[in-house]
C-alpha cells in the first residue's frame, strides 16, 4: 500500500501542476514562487543537516573496515581496507563516492532445499545504482546549459557524448534510457522482491516516484511535445538572475516536469537522499583507523565521582570476612 500513496502522491502532484499550467494566473505561482521557496528549503534544510551532523561528537576512531589494521612492521595492513593515513582515506573515500566501492560486495542470501541457506554475490543493485547516480549526473550537467551563458565547453562536449549515437531526432540521450532502465529496476526490486518490500517505507517509493516522474515528463518533452527551448533558458536565466519572466510558449508539461523537480528538491534534506551529503560526514568512512597507533581520549568526558574498589572493601571489610570471601588487603 505504502507504494500505491506514493504513486498517488507524485500523480496528484503531477495533475496539480498541468492544471497550473493551464490556468494563466497561476503560471507565476508554479513557476516562480514554488521554484524559490523549493530552493530556500533545500539550502535551509541542507545547511541545517551538515551543521547538526558536523557538530556531533566523535571522540574515537570508528571508522568501518574490513582489512587488518597497522600495527607491527612485519604484519601486513590493509592499506585500503583499514587505512590509518589521510590519503588511504581519500583513495577509500573516493572509490566509495564514484564506485559504490562497498555496494560491490553486496551479498544475497536464499533459503532453498534442503532446507539449506545459501549466500552469493548480488551484482544487479551495485550496477543499477551507479547507472541511476551516474546518469543522473550527466543529465544535471547537461541541464546546466540553461542555467549558464555562455556555456561552458564542458557541459557542450558532454552533451555531444551522451548524444553519441544520435538516433531519431532530435538525438536520443544514451542517459535517457540508462536512468529509466535503472529506476526501473530499483522500484522492482522493491515491489517483487519480499524481503526488501517489507523494510520498504512511504518515504521509498516516494522517491523513486518523483525521479521516475521527473524524467518521463522530461523525455516527453523532448521527443514528444518539442518545446521552445530558447524559452526555457530565458526562463531559467531569469530565476537565478531574479528577474522572471514566464514563457508563453510552453505547454503545461514543462510546468509538471518543474513542479517535481523542485517538490523533489525540497523534499531532498529531509529524505534518505540526504546521504549525498552524509557520506562525506560520516566517521565511518572518512577517519584514519590509528586506533592502535596513539591513544585517543574522550574530550567531553565530563569529572564524575568514582568508587574504587579498594573503597568498596574497606566499606564492607566486616561482612566480606564473615562471608568468608577473599580480601586483597588483609
Amino acid at each position: 500500500m505504502d507504494a500505491v500513496y506514493a504513486l498517488a502522491t507524485v500523480t496528484l502532484l503531477a495533475l496539480l501542476a498541468f492544471g497550473g499550467g493551464e490556468i494563466a494566473p497561476l503560471r507565476p505561482l508554479f513557476g516562480v514562487i514554488v521554484p524559490w521557496a523549493a530552493l530556500a528549503t533545500f539550502l535551509l534544510g541542507l545547511a541545517y543537516r551538515v551543521i547538526l551532523w558536523s557538530r556531533s561528537p566523535v571522540p574515537f576512531r570508528i571508522p568501518t573496515t574490513c582489512g587488518q589494521q597497522k600495527s607491527l612492521p612485519w604484519i601486513k595492513a590493509g592499506r585500503l581496507e583499514s587505512p590509518s593515513t589521510t590519503p588511504g582515506v581519500i583513495l577509500r573515500m573516493a572509490l566509495e563516492v564514484l564506485l559504490f566501492r562497498s555496494l560491490f560486495r553486496n551479498t544475497k542470501a536464499e533459503l532453498r532445499d534442503g532446507p539449506r541457506l545459501v549466500f552469493g554475490e548480488d551484482k544487479f543493485l551495485w550496477l543499477g545504482a551507479l547507472a541511476f547516480h551516474w546518469s543522473f549526473l550527466v543529465i544535471f550537467v547537461r541541464h546546466l546549459r540553461f542555467f549558464l551563458e555562455p556555456v561552458p565547453r564542458v557541459v557542450n562536449l558532454l552533451a555531444s557524448l551522451d548524444g553519441f549515437f544520435e538516433m531519431g531526432v532530435p538525438a536520443w540521450y544514451l542517459t535517457d534510457g540508462i536512468i529509466l532502465a535503472a529506476l526501473g529496476y530499483l522500484l522492482l526490486r522493491r515491489l517483487l522482491d519480499p524481503q526488501v518490500r517489507y523494510i520498504s517505507l512511504y518515504t521509498d517509493y516516494l522517491s523513486l516516484f518523483l525521479l521516475l516522474g521527473l524524467a518521463l515528463s522530461g523525455i516527453g518533452m523532448r521527443y514528444l511535445t518539442r518545446i521552445d527551448t530558447v524559452a526555457v533558458k530565458q526562463f531559467a536565466l531569469g530565476l537565478v538572475t531574479f528577474s522572471p519572466a514566464i514563457p508563453a510558449e510552453v505547454g503545461s508539461l514543462f510546468f509538471v516536469h518543474l513542479f517535481l523537480l523542485y517538490a523533489l528538491v525540497a523534499y531532498f534534506p529531509f529524505s534518505k537522499l540526504m546521504h549525498l551529503g552524509g557520506i562525506f560526514l560520516s566517521p565511518t568512512r572518512n577517519l584514519a583507523n590509528t586506533s592502535r597507533m596513539r591513544r585517543h581520549v574522550n574530550p567531553w568526558n565530563a569529572p564524575v565521582p568514582v568508587h574504587t574498589y579498594e573503597e568498596w572493601e574497606d566499606e564492607f571489610r566486616d561482612k566480606i570476612k564473615t562471608a568468608g570471601l577473599p580480601l586483597d588487603r588483609a
